[in-house]
């Protein structure tokens, strides 16, 4: 039995003839007749009989359209539940982000939503390879994740909002002799020992690709995801590394410069699945991330 079955079944009750319960729930008597015939389906004893011309209810059919009254309520309650839910502005949201993506974003989102009646933040880290990203889509609402530009596009399950694309410099040393240079290439950094990510990470792909483009293999000494480890580990002479330019934070000890003749740049997005955003908080928060997003990128580097 369903919700539209019992309607159907305590509106003959009360209306005392299919042709009225039709014209009262605006369809036809073939179609009351239907929903009366798949409820009597599930249950063992009669719910209507012929009085005359007229059908009616037995007593069986009776109990059970009383019954109907509860169970119209209790939905009705559920959906002014749900729709309060949906509509709540204060909700929790949980967001997740890389490192650095949160080093940028947390701080501003939280000074953004700190007035009474914004949503409460859940806030967590996940370090995970670009393939991990859209599958924490199922533990929370809003995932900031961030891939590069020749990497394959979000799988459509997710729903993916732009907020950066964001260049990756290369980081050296302070006082390091490449620092002198406005730009850098491929055959400049070549020789140099490198830091960068572990395997399956988004950063390594563009490494591979300064290796590419100088034709030689690159001396990958030290694998840290972590950006401000990388930082320190660049600033100690362990090395040069990738870095973003925009949500990094600056670091007395470490110079950025642009890398030349290759396409170095990431894109940091939003994801999520389509149903979160059903819900008011979900895309307040939303909102505030792509607010976030342009502040990040008019302020330039961290």
């Amino acid at each position: 039995m369903d919700e539209r079955q019992l309607r159907v079944l305590r509106e003959l009750g009360e209306l005392g003839s299919v042709t009225a319960v039709a014209e009262a729930l605006r369809v036809t008597p073939s179609a009351i007749s239907q929903q009366l015939r798949l409820l009597q389906r599930s249950i063992p004893v009669p719910l209507t009989e012929r009085a005359g011309r007229r059908l009616v209810l037995t007593a069986a059919g009776q109990a059970l359209a009383d019954a109907a009254i509860g169970v119209e309520t209790a939905l009705a309650r559920a959906r002014h539940t749900i729709d309060e839910y949906v509509d709540e502005p204060d909700g929790t949201v949980s967001v997740a982000a890389f490192h650095s993506g949160a080093a940028a974003f947390y701080p501003l989102l939280l000074r953004r939503l700190d007035a009474p009646g914004s949503p409460r933040l859940a806030l967590h880290d996940e370090d995970v390879a670009q393939a991990g990203f859209p599958p924490l889509t199922r533990t929370y609402d809003l995932v900031v994740a961030h891939r590069l530009d020749h990497a394959p596009p979000w799988p459509r399950t997710a729903v993916a909002t732009p907020l950066l694309r964001e260049p990756l410099d290369i980081a050296l040393p302070v006082g390091h002799p490449l620092a002198t240079r406005s730009v850098l290439t491929a055959q400049d950094v070549a020789d140099q020992p490198w830091i960068t990510v572990h395997d399956g990470f988004p950063l390594l792909a563009t490494v591979e690709a300064v290796s590419a483009a100088a034709g030689r293999r690159l001396d990958i000494v030290h694998r840290v995801n972590e950006i401000s480890v990388v930082a320190e580990v660049v600033a100690a002479g362990g090395g040069v590394a990738l870095m973003p330019r925009w949500t990094s934070r600056p670091h007395p000890g470490v110079t950025l410069r642009p890398l030349g003749g290759i396409e170095a740049h990431r894109h940091v997005d939003v994801l999520h699945r389509p149903e979160r955003t059903a819900r008011r908080a979900v895309r307040t928060v939303l909102s505030e991330l792509v607010e976030a997003a342009e502040t990040i990128r008019c302020r330039g580097p961290a």
